[in-house]
């Protein structure tokens, strides 16, 4: 007797991976670097992560609410945009552009996208972006225990002497993994990320070739380009976290391993020019956005062929 198999729409491949268990695994990934922030920004880190979240939680919340949708708020991926918009600004930010921040990251990086799983950008660097653009003092404004001045990257860039960087007593490269210096709110400490970057290639989240890949990349590009200290490069600014935490969004980055690849290599590079040649000393958040943008470019040309697809003739 002929045996009829009915097939439904795809995916034919399930798992019991779901959008909640990958954002609380990010979330767990992210609390080492917001722990050591508390611990060097004390009271003030608290305060912008809080409002960071709720408002990009509320954000989606009304924009829900306008599109007659449910709520989806709990799937956690508000949570990790506002605690990731948080990280990537100064903790002494005025709180009027921390809440203007968190609103466009999720209203212009995500929801009118459509929602999760159809934005092209990282949306907490689309936030960050724009308050780049509209406030460049505030979020190039650094402090630590009270003292402001410049940042690692900053002193590098301009030729400063080390002792005017904001950074503890000690080796630079200790104070470095140890987050005691000057920068955004959850990117000082290279200790906290690389453990937090750790655990999401433990439970399989990221691949771990693309942060390498990156980070790889500027040691190597910034050293070419004249970087007297191209370690300094990679402990300082927003590179351990944007290669760990933003490069690898599963939604706003290359599907295949070449494509990957790819991806990876160019965010080094623009990282290292702009950093190096460019006139701002950080370039980690334009370099993924940039990436963002040509991903759709880059799946078109790595993707596998259809198997049994037949070439048109004459083709």
């Amino acid at each position: 007797m002929l045996k009829v198999y009915n097939m439904g729409p795809s995916p034919h491949i399930r798992t019991s991976e779901t959008v909640d268990k990958v954002m609380r695994d990010v979330i767990i990934a992210l609390i080492p670097a917001l722990l050591m922030a508390i611990y060097v920004f004390k009271l003030k880190a608290i305060i912008v992560t809080a409002v960071s979240v709720i408002f990009c939680m509320l954000t989606e919340l009304v924009f829900n609410k306008i599109r007659n949708k449910d709520s989806s708020l709990h799937d956690g991926s508000a949570i990790v945009t506002g605690i990731l918009f948080a990280f990537v600004i100064p903790v002494d930010m005025p709180i009027q552009f921390i809440i203007i921040g968190s609103i466009v990251s999720i209203a212009f990086g995500k929801m009118l996208f459509g929602g999760l799983g159809q934005n092209i950008f990282n949306p907490a660097l689309v936030g960050r972006a724009f308050i780049q653009a509209s406030w460049p003092v505030a979020i190039t404004t650094f402090s630590l225990d009270g003292l402001a001045g410049p940042t690692m990257l900053d002193a590098m860039k301009r030729g400063l002497p080390l002792d005017s960087v904001l950074i503890g007593k000690g080796s630079i490269y200790t104070q470095a993994l140890i987050g005691k210096m000057g920068g955004c709110l959850g990117e000082t400490s290279a200790l906290a990320i690389l453990i937090g970057g750790l655990y999401l290639i433990h439970k399989k989240q990221i691949d771990w070739k693309l942060p390498v890949t990156i980070i790889a990349t500027v040691f190597i590009c910034t050293y070419l380009l004249g970087a007297e200290d191209p370690l300094a490069q990679i402990l300082s600014g927003g590179l351990l976290l944007g290669a760990f935490f933003m490069a690898t969004d599963m939604v706003t980055s290359p599907v295949t391993s070449k494509g990957k690849f790819i991806f990876a290599l160019g965010i080094g590079f623009l990282i290292s020019v702009i950093r190096m040649k460019g006139g701002y000393p950080e370039g980690t958040a334009f370099s993924i956005l940039i990436m963002n943008g040509v991903t759709p470019l880059i799946n078109r040309y790595t993707t596998p062929k259809k198997f049994g697809e037949v070439k048109a003739s004459g083709k």
